[in-house]
Parts: C-alpha cells; structure tokens; sequence
C-alpha cells in the first residue's frame, strides 16, 4: 500500500523529509505549503509537486494519507490537530508543542481523529547513537553511573529564521531547540524519563528574548545523575556525550562517532550503517499504522521531553530543585 504525503512547511527540514521520501517507494509527495510562497515553490519544482499558500486549503483538496508538520513551534499544535481532524496520520517536527497543555489538546485530537502520529526526535534513529544504545543495552560496561552532555554552537546565525529568537513563537531559546535532543537523548539512552531538574539560565546578550545558554543537574527515576551544559555564543563548536558506568566509560559524538573506555583510554568503535534517520523515522509511523500501535517517539514519550523542557524555565525561575510535572 502507498501513501500521499503533505508537508506543512518549506524550510530546511522540509527538505530532509522530501529527500528521505524519494528513497522509499511507498511514500509519495503530493504537496507542499508554506505562507512563503517562493519556498514552498522552489521545493514544489524541484519534487514536481503542486504548492499551496495554506496548508488547510492543500489538506481538504489533496486529502493526503499523512501530513509532515515542519512549521515554527507555535504553529505546531494548531496544525496537528487539525490534520487529526481531517483522517491524516502526523510526523510532527520536534518539540511537540509550546508546553504540555499543548501537548495534551494534540492527543485529544489525534485520538479523536483515530489516526496515528509521531514526534521526529531524530537521536532515536541516528547510526552513531543506536549503537550507544546496544552498548549500554548490552551491558558490557556494568551499570550506569552518570551522565554529561555538552553541547555549545553558535545560535545566532544568519540562517535561523527570526521566530526562533521570539519566546512567544519558538518557546525557549537553545534549551528549548537543542536542549529538547539533549534531553531525549538521556531519556531514550537510559530508559527512563528525568524526574527533577535544577536549572540556571543565561539571557545576557542573545537576540530577542529568548536564553542564550544555561546549565541543569538532571536526576532520573532510578536517581542517575546528569548534566547538561548548553551554549549558543561564539566560541568551539561541541556535541558531545559521555556517559560513565561500573565498569568503563562511553564518549557519544552523535553523528560522528563512539568512543569506549573499560578502564584504559577510549579507543573507537565501529558502526554499523543505518538508513537515513528521516527514513527510519517514516519506517517507525508506518509500522505504527499497519501495526496499530505506538511509534517510538509516542505522544506520551515526546510529550515527556516538552515537561522537562518547561520544568528547566521552571527551576531557574524558582532558584530551586523542580519536580517535572506529569
């Protein structure tokens, strides 16, 4: 069975999706939207593909099978639900939405459309990082102790659209955009979802009014520690992960390389070629219709990492250790 796919959206990860849907013969692009028109006209060309100025006009003419969601994080909510209204299942760029009221309206939704949708938390589908998973899944290097993700970019960049520099839009600043795959990544990595959080923000010279930076302690359920460490001024460029256990250390550079340590210095390991995350993102939802049942990346899960993204605003605000809300 075939399925045609609408894009809500033409900005760079519009184009990831559209790629990664000419490498998988049962998806099929029958259209583009986006208020700028001459984007969604250039991806429309280059697909061969009609375009649209509103993405419900291209949904109630084209009537496609899924809906790629890939507008600003403000936009999020109102779409999903309303592709959910119209019998679309839903690949929904990361984060889910604005905050976890949001989150719970697009579950409404989508359980009233009875249609299926996921969230695109790409960690899960990267070559690099499932190979840590089997690493720590595997067990070779004892129980994990800790964890210290670092991650440090420049934000402001002449390519990131203004909205992201607008709370009112984008929800955050680098906590919220990069900081929700920091997060997914020690959710997904230990299995577990982060249960408190102790958080300090900088604002200080970032455009807009959003944060530019900020530091948190991380507790999971089970009590693993972690520490996330996040930058957006000038300076080295870093990703990384390290991920300490009873019996050796693990370095993640995601997308680059793993490192492993049983008590010596790290030496690499190999990896096993994956697919193109996007296309095991498509993979994972239409297992999820054929089989009716959950994606990877549910509702529930995705909406877990929107809860510890607020509750990180929460605790600076507070001064205090958060609990993340349910």
């Amino acid at each position: 069975m075939g399925y045609r796919v609408a894009v809500i959206g033409a900005g760079i990860i519009a184009g990831s999706h559209l790629k990664a849907m000419r490498n998988m013969d049962v998806l099929a692009p029958c259209a583009i939207a986006d208020i700028a028109r001459d984007r969604a006209n250039a991806l429309a060309a280059e697909h061969g593909i009609p375009s649209y100025a509103d993405y419900k006009e291209m949904i109630d003419k084209e009537r496609p099978d899924i809906a790629v969601v890939t507008l600003p994080h403000y936009l999020h909510k109102e779409a999903a639900c309303y592709a959910a209204s119209r019998g679309c299942h839903v690949m929904l760029e990361k984060p889910m939405a604005m905050n976890v009221r949001e989150c719970d309206q697009i579950v409404e939704a989508v359980y009233a459309g009875g249609v299926k949708l996921m969230v695109g938390h790409t960690q899960h589908y990267d070559a690099v990082n499932l190979a840590a998973k089997a690493w720590i899944d595997g067990g070779r290097l004892g129980r994990m102790t800790m964890i210290d993700d670092r991650r440090h970019q420049r934000y402001d960049t002449p390519s990131r659209p203004a909205w992201f520099f607008e709370k009112a839009k984008a929800g955050g600043g680098i906590l919220t955009n990069l900081g929700s795959h920091s997060i997914d990544k020690i959710q997904w990595m230990t299995g577990e979802r982060i249960a408190r959080v102790t958080a300090s923000v900088r604002y200080a010279d970032m455009r807009g009014d959003i944060e530019g930076g900020g530091s948190a302690f991380l507790a999971t359920e089970s009590g693993i520690p972690a520490t996330l460490s996040q930058s957006g001024y000038p300076g080295a460029v870093v990703d990384e992960t390290e991920f300490r256990f009873t019996g050796g250390s693990m370095k993640l550079l995601t997308g680059r390389g793993l490192w492993v340590s049983d008590g010596g210095d790290y030496e690499q390991v190999p990896v096993p070629p994956q697919p193109d995350p996007f296309v095991r993102q498509f993979e994972d939802l239409l297992g999820a219709i054929r089989d009716n049942r959950e994606p990877e990346c549910s509702m529930a899960y995705s909406r877990s990492v929107v809860a510890v993204v607020e509750s990180l605003y929460r605790s600076h605000q507070r001064g205090a250790e958060t609990a993340v809300e349910r």
